[in-house]
């Protein structure tokens, strides 16, 4: 076994991106991603900020050099910057990007700071622009907090890509909106499938909106020409004559995207997803925690490369029907 072995998956994909969730806590409750009365982790399972620094040390010898960190929410984990400050001191070096997925409400009080430690981006996730259906749809009355987020984001120097789930009856009509605000502030956009991970409060079939329906309304509105521009995550982009902005589409459903798949999930308990869609998991809390942590964590990584699917089975199409996994996507990190 060799522990600096770079992380090839049986299909020969190659591993150089991870998700790791700090926190499974938010303080949003939006409704397609968990129950108003959601149950958060007990703390005593959680990861200390050391064992999740510990745990992307052994990402970044195995070949990794990209971290998102996700949650929930992230940026309400105590004392979370002292992560943020240490695994910025590797980028550069072991890693190209640090980067983070918020939904911005505690963005105002984080941004300079992130930009300080070396977090060149952020993703924010804004779903809509209108008061009300914000209210609604997070069940919290926090708009003007998330745009000032974005302000003081932008203000720090931070770009900054907003990541949208097209919502059915929600946000439909309001998304070409959104594309031209965002495009007007400099900023990308991606559309996103709404994903059946954990029961909600709702059906999704009801709210359930295929990309494929939406870019054809984009497409009567304005010209969408397939961009060379890539991230390597699973988001197709346009770029936008009209307004000079580029659109991402990521469409788990509609159009699977897993045969480039480079990534894997960690939630904050430290359980590693190869598959976001998938039940497959690997224990690296329990490696963290034994006598022998670095061969141990080693080994389970190269366990997670034997178990990593081919690709996940998400559908929604028909009422009533069970998620695809009864996990959270606040659990799993998004």
């Amino acid at each position: 076994m060799d522990s600096t072995a770079p992380l090839i998956d049986t299909l020969g994909r190659q591993i150089s991106y991870l998700r790791l969730s700090v926190t499974d806590r938010c303080d949003l409750r939006c409704t397609y991603c968990m129950p108003e009365r959601m149950q958060f982790l007990p703390r005593a399972e959680v990861l200390t900020l050391e064992e999740l620094y510990d745990l992307s040390r052994g990402f970044m010898e195995r070949g990794v050099t990209k971290i998102r960190l996700t949650g929930g929410e992230p940026l309400v984990r105590r004392d979370v910057m002292t992560l943020v400050e240490r695994l910025g001191r590797h980028v550069g070096s072991e890693l190209d990007e640090l980067t983070l997925t918020t939904n911005a409400t505690q963005l105002a009080d984080y941004a300079q700071g992130l930009a300080d430690a070396g977090i060149k981006r952020v993703n924010v996730s804004l779903d809509t622009l209108e008061p009300a259906t914000f209210a609604k749809l997070t069940r919290r009355d926090v708009l003007p907090k998330v745009l000032a987020g974005i302000d003081a984001a932008q203000q720090a120097g931070l770009r900054v890509k907003f990541n949208t789930v097209a919502l059915k009856g929600i946000n439909d009509r309001e998304i070409p909106r959104l594309v031209a605000w965002a495009h007007k502030r400099g900023c990308d956009i991606t559309l996103i499938e709404t994903m059946p991970l954990g029961e909600v409060d709702e059906d999704r079939i009801d709210h359930y909106l295929p990309l494929t329906v939406v870019q054809d309304d984009l497409d009567a509105r304005w010209q969408l020409v397939p961009s060379v521009y890539r991230t390597g995550g699973p988001a197709r982009y346009y770029d936008v004559a009209e307004t000079g902005g580029r659109i991402g589409l990521i469409t788990p459903l509609t159009n699977n995207f897993c045969a480039s798949c480079n990534r894997v999930r960690v939630t904050t308990t430290g359980q590693l997803y190869p598959c976001l869609g998938g039940s497959e998991k690997v224990d690296l809390r329990a490696a963290m925690r034994s006598e022998g942590p670095n061969g141990r964590l080693s080994a389970a990584l190269d366990e997670a490369m034997r178990i990593k699917p081919e690709r996940h089975h998400f559908r929604i199409d028909e009422a009533g029907a069970k998620p695809a996994q009864p996990r959270h996507m606040s659990m799993t990190g998004g």
